[in-house]
């Protein structure tokens, strides 16, 4: 398999599988920048096996079915935006156990509680009916998505959002089947503990939290998603001074627009 067949921009993308991520903030205790949180992948699970990302998965059927309660039954891209929506909220409660992407506010037992019938159900309809919660889907802000166009490996069309948890005074809960550790850090410190080897993060990752090290509060985050609309990202292999590097468009907002291919990290 030749590099330029893996990153071929030519035709018609391949299918993808589509995802969504939530990167979700909380306020330092310490006053510095804000913190992320994010879940640490088990080595077995195929996709980014071993690595550390935000909390997300697949849209599944359920979360169209949802998606078309709430409005999104007309226009197919308003539908996929809200299944999306919906997927990043699921999965997060499933992950973590934080429960974001609501009107209510609800305690650690309400919660501890909710994922444990989302587990068991599989599906979030009738988690919400039980407890009696409503989504605010719009506290989710898009803030990305990212779509590779290569064919020798699983392609995930993801859509990225930012949610404010505020103080982050919660417990969490990890999922032992896919991720194997929950951690709070900033954007700019789990890029040193990357550095460090400490920590593994693919391609997409990496950009993302080279992007987030630029906000010293949410505030600034929405800003500057007012100034960069969400656009698709697909990354490109192009050669520099004779060595392949992996590469995003330079005018999407974000700082580094790419590295050596021989450094990246796909997954």
């Amino acid at each position: 398999m030749t590099l330029e067949r893996y990153f071929d921009q030519s035709g018609e993308p391949p299918p993808a599988t589509p995802a969504a991520t939530l990167v979700i903030f909380r306020r330092d205790p310490a006053g510095g920048a804000p913190q992320l949180l994010m879940v640490q992948r088990a080595k077995e699970m195929r996709f980014a096996g071993g690595a550390a990302v935000f909390p997300g998965g697949r849209v599944d059927d359920a979360d169209r079915d949802l998606a078309r309660a709430h409005g999104g039954n007309d226009d197919e891209d308003a539908l996929d935006e809200l299944a999306a929506r919906i997927a990043a909220v699921r999965e997060t409660l499933e992950e973590t156990g934080l429960v974001v992407g609501l009107h209510q506010q609800p305690g650690l037992d309400d919660a501890r509680h909710a994922r444990a019938l989302l587990l068991e159900r599989g599906r979030l309809a009738p988690v919400l009916e039980e407890m009696n919660w409503t989504l605010d889907l719009e506290a989710l802000v898009p803030f990305a998505r990212w779509r590779p166009k290569h064919r020798e490996v699983r392609v995930f069309d993801t859509r990225f959002y930012l949610a404010d948890l505020g103080t982050g005074a919660v417990e969490l809960l990890v999922d032992a089947t896919e991720n194997t550790r929950l951690f709070w850090a900033g954007a700019a410190e789990a890029l040193d503990m990357a550095d460090r080897g400490e920590i593994k993060v693919i391609f997409p990752t990496r950009r993302n939290l080279e992007r987030l090290a630029l906000f010293a509060s949410y505030a600034d985050a929405l800003g500057h998603v007012a100034d960069y609309p969400v656009r698709m990202i697909t990354p490109f292999m192009e050669l520099r001074d004779g060595e392949p590097w992996l590469l995003i468009p330079p005018d999407a907002g974000y700082p580094v627009d790419g590295e050596r291919l021989d450094s990246a990290s796909r997954g």
